[in-house]
């Protein structure tokens, strides 16, 4: 069974940056990560196939970077040029193998594993 583990989180001022990590355990198709601000629905922030195609969020787009280090079985979100509006808690999800990633997208019901999350707060 696929088990997520998130660190990295934490606060900083408005500009700043941070890098989550998001070790991985067992075999998935796809990783992604979202998260849930306060008062706000689970959204789609960035996602990552094995083969490395990505994917971003239009609020993110050209701040956040996603990656991963498969040698580490981590995968990682760079956040730059942070803003009070990405405070939330951050989850890595993984989709099952067989998952065709680009179908599954940001839908949530596709990713089957989820991380405990990790908590950013962006204040200005």
């Amino acid at each position: 069974q696929v088990q997520l583990v998130e660190s990295g989180g934490g606060s900083v001022q408005a500009g700043g940056s941070l890098t989550l990590s998001c070790a991985v355990s067992g075999y998935t198709a796809c990783m992604a990560w979202f998260r849930q601000g306060p008062g706000k629905e689970r959204e789609g922030v960035a996602r990552i196939s094995r083969r490395g195609e990505l994917d971003y969020d239009d609020s993110v787009k050209g701040r956040f970077t996603i990656s991963q280090d498969n040698a580490k079985n981590t995968m990682y979100l760079q956040m730059n040029s942070l803003k009070p509006e990405d405070t939330a808690m951050y989850y890595c999800a993984a989709a099952p193998p067989l998952t065709v990633c680009q179908i599954a997208s940001f839908r949530e019901s596709f990713y089957n594993v989820w991380g405990q999350g990790t908590q950013v707060t962006v204040s200005s």
